[in-house]
């Protein structure tokens, strides 16, 4: 039970919410806290199986019908795992939250309140966000929510240009990896977006919101500003060079890969930064 669950959590996706929390707090200027374990801990099984686990519950039809399911890409779960995965979110979760309503301050508890009702109404009726043309996309920017939750949480204040940025990366990325779900997404009736827009439309989307978060990266640093534009402009100019959902799925390892890199630059910068005594 509990390694379906771990595939269910999507592992290859843990970054977007482990990568997000650490880098928090180093951008307060720490390699590590411990009063930061439990939203690091929380960060990995416990989140991820309630943003992939309500998901793959309500998104059943579609994923029977979409080939990259199935794998490290995405459960394909029966209907008779649902109680087994409502179940294991609950336990996961639960203790967390009630060790963050005693212990963390409200503008804190107010971000992460959001950052769980966002990703449960992004799959879950009645608001569905996925099903919702733009607000799928927009609310995927509560990936960079731990920019700020995390600071708020360690009393410190969140450097705001480096979660907006995220915030804007996380909405193109999100329209940008839909393009290869336009078919199955329109067949099911799912109004994305990506289906909206089309594969070229989706594209200029996508590279607009990455030039944003160009420039909100570049407020905090040059190299990771340079990487982001170098990695987005080539995912922007292969897709856009044939812009169907196949060349989207082929492309959509390397897009996978891109906030490992980018996360790494940053990362390596920062640690560097502490080591060599920049912060005080």
């Amino acid at each position: 039970m509990l390694t379906r669950l771990v595939q269910i959590s999507r592992p290859v996706l843990w970054v977007n919410t482990i990568g997000t929390t650490v880098i928090g707090i180093w951008l307060m200027g720490d390699l590590w806290r411990l009063d930061a374990l439990p939203l690091v801990l929380w960060a990995t099984l416990p989140f991820n199986l309630l943003i992939y686990g309500v998901n793959d519950i309500f998104d059943q039809e579609t994923d029977a019908r979409n080939a990259r399911k199935g794998g490290l890409e995405g459960a394909r779960i029966l209907s008779s795992e649902t109680r087994t995965i409502v179940f294991g979110v609950i336990l996961t979760n639960v203790p967390f939250l009630v060790y963050f309503l005693i212990a963390l301050p409200a503008p804190a508890l107010a971000w992460i309140a959001a950052y769980i009702v966002i990703f449960i109404f992004y799959s879950a009726p009645p608001l569905r966000f996925k099903a919702r043309r733009y607000l799928d996309s927009l609310s995927n920017a509560a990936y960079a929510f731990p920019l700020v939750f995390v600071p708020l949480a360690l009393g410190e204040p969140p450097v705001w240009a480096a979660a907006v940025g995220l915030m804007a990366w996380s909405v193109a990325k999100h329209t940008y990896d839909a393009v290869q779900d336009i078919d199955e997404d329109r067949a099911a009736g799912i109004h994305t977006t990506a289906v909206f827009l089309g594969a070229r439309g989706a594209t200029v989307w996508s590279g607009v919101w990455w030039a944003l978060s160009t420039v909100g990266f570049a407020l905090i640093s040059w190299p990771v500003a340079v990487v982001n534009a170098l990695i987005a402009g080539w995912l922007v100019v292969s897709l856009g060079r044939k812009p169907t959902p196949v060349t989207a799925r082929r492309l959509y390892r390397y897009s996978i890969l891109f906030p490992y890199v980018a996360g790494s630059v940053a990362g390596a910068q920062i640690v560097a930064a502490i080591l060599l005594g920049v912060y005080s």
